[in-house]
């Protein structure tokens, strides 16, 4: 393997593609649903890791915990429920509501 597996990784196009890298089993009903999702969230659990001073092999060991872990997350759940993306946060977000004005009936011309 002449890359290192964080630069297979980041040449991959689609989600199937990193399953395959990481050799982590995966059914395709639940990456088609989620495939985006799943990424995410694995780009969200990583960027909590250190990789400076891993081995390639400990790097892809890493990565494959962290792809099945976020992979876990939507065969439990859907993408709504985890709302991964701010447009799905924000959808539930609680929205302030401004004051209605009061205009005096006498005011009006």
């Amino acid at each position: 393997m002449a890359d290192g597996i964080l630069a297979q990784l980041n040449k991959a196009s689609a989600a199937e593609e990193f399953f395959t890298l990481l050799e982590v089993d995966y059914d395709p009903k639940v990456v088609n649903v989620a495939r985006l999702h799943i990424l995410r969230r694995m780009g969200q659990y990583l960027a909590g890791e250190d990789f400076a001073s891993a081995t390639d092999a400990v790097v892809a060991e890493r990565c494959k915990s962290v792809l099945e872990r976020a992979y876990a997350d939507f065969v439990a759940s859907s993408p709504i429920d985890q709302r991964v993306f701010k447009v799905l946060k924000d959808a539930v977000a609680p929205q302030t509501k401004a004051a209605p004005t009061l205009v005096q009936i006498g005011t009006l011309k």
